[in-house]
């Protein structure tokens, strides 16, 4: 029996997801890049996806929605971390399926915070309609003008005024806030910049229409504009929101931070494995149909070290990745923090280079707008900043290392 094996409830779900990607997802690729094409002719790729809207309803119908959330919520979600890692990872190999089963960032993670740190209001009023599909959400943290990999760095201001708190400040790379269904942010800021340095800040909801809130413009990645979500530039200008859409209280937004971020990772990194995993199926597919020097690309020994190295290294992380998934279901987010750094790491890295060798093995082909690989290339590259750059984990590892060995003396 294989040591990562899912539960007899993992693997019915994971039956069920396949069947559904057979027959909904896979055929509908081509279909869905030419509404995408169709939207962007049109003069604004900032619209719900047909195809996805569609699709929408014969999950749920299929009971493949929600799959994300650990922690049910009246009937949703419940899935352990150990039983979604593979379905978020056969969501890894098409870009834009997770939509298809509530189960997208940044709404996955924000849906998370409001269930672990909202009250119930704020989960009425927000989370509902956000595990209903309903609307979608965007997280605002990093900041153009500070290096937000220290989110301690962070200048936009959170001013408490009588009941209402008033918020200035400038994000970008928000993802989601480009959707036109994106109704609220999370938005992490100071209320107290002479606070102990990790109580400074607090994250407080905002709806998307309050005065003051401007989406500047969209940010591309690699030439990508990820629409319809987007990464957007954000400008808070005196934004006024009342006092009780402060999440858990002042001083509290790191504790939230850290508690958001190591879902939010692993399920990056899960996604990660099902992207290498196809880029390692189409590099096969392309070097055994092509033929150089008189012989098929797949006879020449440097593709067979490279085919094979991928192998080792997809497995290696995804065995990385169930045991932090395991960890977190058994001892907490928090005592799982360096399974969940370490995977982090290795996870894009990994994915970045079969990804590439993947290019390489296409040729011209594997940079084009007709490849799939080359707008993977930019996601896998971008998973190594999201939610802290590669250099941030390794210092978190390294520290908790250190400490170890001298707790043993």
């Amino acid at each position: 029996m294989s040591l990562i094996a899912p539960t007899e409830r993992g693997r019915e779900l994971l039956e069920r997801l396949q069947a559904f990607f057979d027959r909904h997802i896979f055929p509908n690729e081509a279909l869905h890049e030419q509404q995408m094409q169709a939207l962007r002719a049109a003069g604004n790729p900032w619209q719900p996806v047909p195809l996805v809207e569609a699709l929408k309803p014969l999950a749920r119908q299929a009971g493949l929605w929600n799959l994300f959330l650990p922690h049910a919520h009246k009937g949703e979600g419940g899935v352990s971390n150990f039983d979604y890692a593979p379905l978020c990872e056969l969501m890894g190999r098409v870009i834009w399926s997770g939509e298809v089963f509530n189960c997208s960032a940044p709404d996955t993670g924000n849906m998370e915070t409001l269930e672990r740190y909202g009250t119930e209001a704020q989960k009425t009023r927000w989370l509902e309609p956000l595990l209903e599909g309903r609307i979608r959400s965007a997280f605002l943290m990093t900041e153009p003008a500070v290096a937000s990999s220290d989110a301690t760095n962070i200048e936009c201001s959170i001013r408490r005024d009588g009941d209402d708190y008033v918020i200035n400040g400038r994000k970008w790379f928000s993802s989601g806030a480009g959707h036109p269904k994106c109704e609220i942010f999370i938005v992490m800021g100071k209320t107290d910049p002479e606070a102990a340095r990790h109580l400074q800040q607090s994250m407080i909801l905002v709806p998307r229409d309050t005065p003051g809130v401007t989406v500047l413009r969209p940010l591309s990645v690699f030439g990508y504009d990820d629409a319809p979500h987007g990464h957007m530039e954000v400008l808070l200008e005196n934004v006024r929101v009342p006092a009780e859409n402060i999440l858990l209280g002042e001083g509290r937004g790191f504790e939230i931070a850290q508690g958001r971020l190591g879902p939010g990772r692993i399920h990056h990194c899960m996604r990660s494995i099902g992207a290498a995993e196809r880029a390692l199926e189409l590099m096969i597919d392309r070097l055994s149909a092509r033929v150089a020097f008189g012989q098929p690309l797949s006879a020449q020994s440097i593709w067979h070290e490279r085919i094979a190295e991928s192998r080792c290294m997809i497995d290696q992380a995804r065995l990385l990745t169930m045991n932090a998934a395991k960890m977190m279901d058994t001892v907490g987010n928090k005592g799982a923090r360096a399974e969940i750094a370490m995977i982090k790491v290795v996870a894009p890295k990994v994915s970045c280079q079969v990804v590439d060798w993947a290019i390489q093995a296409h040729g011209a082909a594997g940079l084009s707008q007709d490849s799939w690989l080359s707008e993977m290339y930019a996601h896998q590259r971008t998973v190594r900043l999201v939610d802290g750059p590669d250099e941030v984990h390794r210092n978190a590892i390294a520290k908790l290392e250190i400490g170890r060995r001298a707790r043993r003396g």
